[in-house]
């Protein structure tokens, strides 16, 4: 017994969770062909990392994806909304982007708001 894992090791995957998986990857194809698309894509957007909501932030084709990507993204993503602001686009986008930006800095913050309840 090792008290790590072996990175040269091939991952070992539960049955079950290859089930539920491959299952969810259904549902989604289901609704992507049934439904409208960019409605399954918001929300999608709930759900992932922050790193695909700053992607979609960044280069979604539809507008109201890159909104929606936008209005998810916290303080560490500010150095992405700057990079939409700074394309130039002259969009509704972009503007979304720089009241997101205020919003954001206007936010005390979690343990702020705990601290200091008053806020």
């Amino acid at each position: 017994m090792s008290c790590c894992d072996d990175p040269t090791e091939p991952v070992k995957i539960n049955r079950s969770d290859l089930v539920r998986i491959q299952q969810q990857h259904g549902n989604l194809l289901r609704d992507l062909f049934t439904s409208n698309p960019e409605k399954v894509i918001l929300k999608q957007l709930n759900e992932v990392n922050t790193y695909l909501r700053e992607l979609a932030a960044l280069n979604a084709h539809s507008d109201s994806v890159r909104k929606h990507a936008i209005e998810l993204l916290k303080k560490e993503s500010l150095p992405i909304l700057q990079r939409i602001i700074a394309k130039k686009e002259n969009s509704s986008v972009e503007h979304f982007a720089q009241l997101r930006i205020e919003e954001l800095k206007k936010d005390p913050g979690f343990f702020e708001k705990v601290f200091n309840p008053h806020i």
